[in-house]
């Protein structure tokens, strides 16, 4: 069997855990009327229902759970989540990318958070990287969970999917669990799987404090 049909089996996995464990994707959101004061753009992983995915959803509520008074929207990436990785991952780029432009544009004011998990963190990796000096600058804060960077992940998206852009690094939260072997060498793919509750709730903690 080759690295890649291995790669396919194992993405495989991934997508029935997934689906067993992830809820119904709903996606509530606390704005009010017109401009939200924080627009959340969160790409879910690799096989997740159409949606924000298991934790882009908890993240969210978290992070709500956290911002009283303040409106917050969800905006959740529109990609296929599939396991072509690399046109995936530059799909979901491109939709994440044009949403914040957008969001800049008419709602200047409007605070924007990036998320992602998994090949949904690798989205955001590429759309730090396509995003302009002003249109990064109303993002506030940056969630990212088992982010594709492992040797294993990169063999999987032929090395096409970059690490974060460096001017992001401060208002990044970047969190990857011990043994998952998508964003660490070594492991295995269940621990891939552990970032609700405790991750989000941190990464939702981190968040809020950058929009207070």
């Amino acid at each position: 069997m080759t690295r890649r049909s291995i790669g396919r089996v194992v993405a495989a996995a991934a997508v029935m855990i997934l689906t067993l464990l992830s809820a119904p994707a709903v996606t509530p959101v606390a704005a009010a009327d017109g401009c939200p004061d924080v627009e959340v753009v969160f790409a879910r992983g690799t096989g997740e229902p159409v949606g924000p995915g298991g934790p882009g959803q908890a993240f969210f509520d978290s992070l709500t759970s956290q911002l009283p008074g303040k409106s917050v929207n969800l905006y959740p990436v529109n990609y296929p989540s599939t396991s072509d990785y690399v046109n995936s991952a530059h799909a979901g780029a491109d939709d994440a990318t044009a949403h914040v432009q957008g969001t800049v544009a008419n709602c200047p004011n409007t605070k924007i958070v990036l998320g992602g998990y998994s090949q949904g963190a690798g989205v955001m990796d590429m759309t730090s990287h396509r995003l302009s000096p002003q249109a990064a600058s109303h993002v506030a804060a940056v969630a990212l969970f088992g982010n594709p960077q492992s040797s294993y992940a990169k063999s999987l998206s032929d090395s096409q999917i970059p690490a974060i852009d460096a001017s992001y690094s401060p208002k990044t939260i970047d969190i990857c669990l011990p043994n998952d072997n998508i964003c660490a060498e070594g492991g295995s793919i269940i621990a891939h799987l552990g970032y609700v509750p405790d991750a989000t709730n941190q990464a939702a903690t981190f968040v809020a404090a950058k929009l207070r």
